[in-house]
């Protein structure tokens, strides 16, 4: 778990917080939590993002993949495609996530594919599907995030809600 792998950014998103003196591939994880639980985040653009998350290190005493980590994985991705959406002029602030767990999995990689439900200019709602490495649905997620204004004490690289 661990290791962070570079993220995949468009150029044009790049070079927008390039112009603010941002270097958004250094800047991007999956944060503290996200770390600790292995997730990598593979691709990522406001209309689709995919990461990844290992089940070893994050099972419940059944030994079954955890809700809350599936929970995890469904919030950061939906979160950073809210956050490009936004664009450097906002905040992604997760309000509302659910998820629904379809079957259980006790070792391997996930693999979650979030896409925009809807995209508009306060509130950003992603689908998150997670799968296991056999294609089988393993959860369903919605992450919906408020789209707030920077503050100038946010500074021009305020993460996403993760």
């Amino acid at each position: 778990m661990g290791e962070q792998q570079q993220v995949r950014f468009p150029q044009e998103v790049i070079d927008e917080y390039a112009a603010l003196g941002v270097d958004l591939p250094a800047l991007f994880s999956a944060g503290d939590l996200g770390t600790r639980m292995g997730v990598q985040i593979v691709e990522a653009a406001a209309d689709k993002v995919v990461g990844t998350m290992p089940v070893e290190g994050n099972t419940q005493p059944y030994g079954l993949l955890h809700g809350g980590a599936s929970a995890v994985l469904a919030e950061t991705l939906g979160s950073v495609g809210a956050m490009l959406h936004g664009g450097s002029t906002k905040v992604a602030v997760g309000v509302d996530l659910n998820c629904t767990h379809h079957r259980g999995i006790r070792s391997g990689l996930v693999t979650g594919v979030a896409t925009p439900v809807h995209r508009g200019r306060s509130t950003a709602t992603y689908e998150i599907v997670i799968s296991d490495e056999q294609g089988r649905r393993v959860c369903s997620a919605r992450l919906t995030c408020m789209l707030r204004d920077v503050r100038p004490q946010d500074g021009a690289q305020a993460p996403a809600s993760a």
